[in-house]
């Protein structure tokens, strides 16, 4: 389908370009949510004769946009989760979760449409969110996805808390190693306990 741009669209072109994209993506996406037009003779005079309130329109958003960008960009928002051992999320953390997260610490300008996540996050760690406050503005912030807040600090300073948590477990186990044992042998302390009970039976 062909159609008029009403605002920038990453990929594809900036207001007022004639492009042809997929039929679904037009009638699913760009239509109803007004950043295009179909392009027929009626809607290019339309168009003309609006663009110059449409672009003001888009000036004004992209200035409010840029006004938001720098208390957004680089903010940090911390989830606590449920997880298994491995870091595997009981569940997983979508746009609805980081939305609410920003509104809670006062960015109430985004919305779920600015959110670019490609797949929904289902493990712990700190991730990287896109966020597009105007199709011309784009920022950047952390996602902190963690079990407490003590781990999400230390995952804040650049710890690898699955990693961690993996030494300990690997230490755990080597402590009680001995290396100098032969295969099947009985520990050394359980040999003298042996010893010495058997010396109190003969006593």
């Amino acid at each position: 389908m062909e159609i008029i741009l009403l605002e920038r669209i990453e990929k594809l072109g900036a207001i007022g370009d004639v492009v042809t994209v997929k039929d679904g993506y037009a009638r699913n996406y760009l239509l109803p949510n007004k950043k295009a037009l179909r392009s027929n003779a009626s809607n290019r005079k339309v168009f003309e004769a609006n663009r110059a309130r449409i672009e003001a329109d888009n000036a004004a958003r992209r200035a409010t946009a840029e006004a938001e960008a720098g208390s957004v960009d680089g903010h940090q928002i911390v989830l606590i989760r449920q997880a298994s051992n491995a870091g595997h999320l009981y569940g997983s953390v979508a746009v609805r979760d980081i939305v609410d997260a920003l509104h809670t610490d006062g960015h109430k300008i985004v919305t779920k449409a600015m959110i670019v996540l490609e797949r929904p996050i289902k493990t712990l760690g700190v991730f990287e969110v896109k966020v597009a406050l105007h199709p011309e503005v784009a920022v950047t912030i952390t996602v902190n996805v963690a079990r407490s807040p003590e781990e999400a600090d230390l995952q804040k300073d650049g710890v690898d808390v699955m990693a961690s948590m993996f030494e300990k477990d690997e230490a755990g186990f080597t402590e009680d190693y001995d290396p100098n044992a032969e295969p099947g042998e009985i520990a050394r302390e359980v040999d003298d306990a042996a010893d010495t009970a058997e010396g109190e039976t003969e006593a």
